[in-house]
């Protein structure tokens, strides 16, 4: 069973001539609204490779419309919703100006998001078949005793490092990496959880390793058009080539090849497979527009050979 423990949003787009500054108002003609929250997306992607009834989305929505519409958007991917729980708080919106040249500026309102609580998962999850699938976009504190719960259970932990926050503590890295099986990161999240416990390297490759064998786990770095590197913890290195492609869209493309990693791993893949799908995967993604929209299905893996 794959179990995603984190964020829900929902998205407002408005496409702007000029992103306003301080004091400034600009009119947009419209908006549009999307399904995002790293976890939501991971969860999204998830369920396209691995089928109906595999994956289990767990956190906050607020009690309010927007709550609704992205617990529906779930069960029409055939995620299984019945951790999402309501909160007091709104759910989460992302409220994204993107002017003409394709610069956006984005406020994020965490809500009901900040809520997420690991209390609500049931023990029951939890066993030597569970893939928990973590980002940085809940409490971490309660994402960590999620983790620690999967791991006393003998489950794998795939820990997507991101967004990096502000403020990411020596402490906060070395208790992560204490409970992660598969930590993800792309380039720059590498060399920012490397540079927090003090192992400063100037090439993301070199920071793989490092994390690989502080935390004893396997280290996955996302690197767009140069595909992904895993690190094991004895150091092995595997690469798995990105499709040549060009993108349409690369929102979700992170979020795709996580949840493409997740699902592989459920199935018991080897890691060399689980990094090759995962590579199609965003790949695929990055050919259509939006992010869960463009995340693809099983049956399209492949189709780049």
């Amino acid at each position: 069973m794959i179990l995603v423990f984190g964020s829900l949003n929902i998205d407002l787009v408005a496409k702007v001539p000029i992103i306003p500054g301080p004091g400034r108002t600009v009119l947009a003609p419209s908006y549009q609204t999307h399904f995002g929250g790293k976890g939501a997306n991971q969860a999204v992607a998830a369920a396209r490779i691995a089928g109906p009834g595999q994956v289990r989305m767990a956190g906050r929505v607020g009690r309010d419309g927007f709550g609704n519409s992205a617990i529906e958007n779930l069960r029409a991917n055939e995620v299984d919703t019945g951790l999402v729980v309501g909160a007091d708080e709104p759910t989460g919106c992302a409220f994204i100006t993107v002017d003409q040249a394709g610069e956006n500026a984005i406020t994020v309102a965490s809500g009901a998001n900040m809520a997420a609580n690991a209390g609500d998962l049931p023990a029951r999850l939890f066993g030597p078949d569970t893939v928990l699938v973590l980002q940085m976009e809940v409490p971490f504190a309660q994402a960590l005793e999620a983790a620690r719960r999967t791991t006393l259970a003998a489950g794998t932990v795939v820990w997507n490092l991101a967004p990096v926050p502000e403020r990411m503590t020596r402490e906060m890295v070395t208790k992560l990496l204490a409970v992660t099986d598969h930590l993800l990161v792309n380039e720059h999240e590498a060399l920012d959880a490397a540079g927090a416990i003090d192992l400063a390297t100037s090439s993301y490759e070199a920071a793989a390793a490092d994390l690989a064998r502080a935390g004893d786990l396997t280290c996955i770095v996302t690197a767009g058009a140069q595909g992904a590197l895993a690190v094991t913890a004895d150091g092995t290195r595997l690469r798995a080539p990105a499709p040549c492609i060009t993108p349409v869209d690369t929102t979700g493309a992170g979020d795709t090849f996580v949840g493409a990693f997740a699902a592989m791993l459920g199935e018991g893949a080897s890691l060399p497979r689980a990094l090759e799908v995962s590579c199609e995967a965003a790949a695929l993604k990055c050919l259509k527009a939006g992010a869960q929209t463009g995340m693809p299905m099983r049956s399209a893996i492949g189709s780049l050979a």
